[in-house]
């Protein structure tokens, strides 16, 4: 049984395969409307989401198969202080597999060493990792690029907590020749942790987007995230440090892409929305392809 908890939790060749399905899914998306009849996802988000839990259900529900689970822990036994392992120790006895969301980092590795026979999948845990965002990530870019070689990245905004980030540059790493550019102002810089397993001479940090627009293959922008603040006078602070329009994209490469996980809030104009760059709602969308494809892996579902 595997789990999907950090994105190195599968190979590249892994990913190629789940590349080809969603291709498959997209060109044909009958054959696979009953793949995962009888079939239970748990959606378990203990933390709130929006397109990450309907892109979820929506997938296997195009699957065929159905859904149980919570959108808001205060109405689950946790509010009675049921700890998360007892939790899905429980849900293990009605789900054939699990997507959870929840505050803290680790506790989907920590869910997934306690099952025995439902694989996990990791829906966001705190400022760790969302690997599934990372797919839908991969797949955009995959689309529009064709390749994952040879690209320059510009990631931009909250690098210290945006998970998001975290988990899409360690899975574009192993492909190469990726330069990373770390574009944040210093109190949101991206953590050693996340750049330490990076040759130092495939990444730059600045402060100013603009300086380095022009060499970017993608733009992938990122909100300030309140939440994740203790102090809300340093949120209304940082909260709009980058604010990217038409103006601002007039130097960058006319084959550049912009991606963002949403949701925004006033990082991206919506005057940008009708430049053919913007892809990111055209990102949900693959993102719910490769959630399908994902699920029918973990299950070992087959059309």
């Amino acid at each position: 049984m595997k789990h999907l908890i950090e994105p190195l939790d599968f190979t590249t060749e892994e990913y190629e395969e789940i590349f080809r399905l969603v291709d498959n899914i997209i060109a044909n998306p009958d054959d696979y409307s009953h793949v995962c009849d009888n079939k239970l996802l748990a959606s378990l988000f203990f933390e709130p989401s929006t397109r990450t839990r309907l892109s979820f259900e929506t997938a296997m529900l195009r699957l065929g198969g159905r859904v149980i689970g919570f959108s808001d822990a205060g109405v689950s036994s946790s509010s009675k202080g049921e700890t998360l392992l007892d939790t899905i120790r429980v849900i293990e006895n009605y789900a054939d597999i699990c997507a959870m969301r929840h505050p803290k980092e680790g506790a989907a590795l920590m869910a997934s060493k306690v099952v025995k026979t439902m694989p996990i999948i990791n829906a966001g845990d705190g400022g760790h990792f969302h690997p599934t965002q990372t797919l839908a990530d991969l797949i955009t870019i995959r689309h529009y690029k064709k390749s994952f070689d040879n690209l320059t990245i510009g990631l931009c905004g909250d690098l210290k907590f945006g998970r998001t980030i975290h988990s899409l540059v360690r899975a574009l790493n192993r492909y190469e020749n990726v330069k990373f550019i770390f574009i944040s102002p210093e109190e949101l810089k991206m953590p050693d942790p996340f750049k330490n397993f990076i040759d130092e001479e495939n990444y730059i940090e600045t402060r100013d987007l603009l300086s380095v627009i022009d060499d970017l293959d993608v733009l992938y922008m990122s909100r300030v995230q309140k939440e994740r603040f203790v102090s809300s006078d340093e949120y209304e602070r940082l909260k709009d440090y980058y604010i990217l329009n038409e103006e601002k994209l007039k130097n960058a490469k006319k084959d550049m892409i912009i991606l963002h996980p949403l949701p925004r809030v006033n990082e991206i104009a919506p005057e940008v929305d009708e430049d053919p760059r913007a892809v990111y709602f055209e990102q949900t969308k693959f993102g719910m392809y490769g959630r399908m494809a994902l699920i029918m892996k973990l299950l070992e579902a087959t059309k």
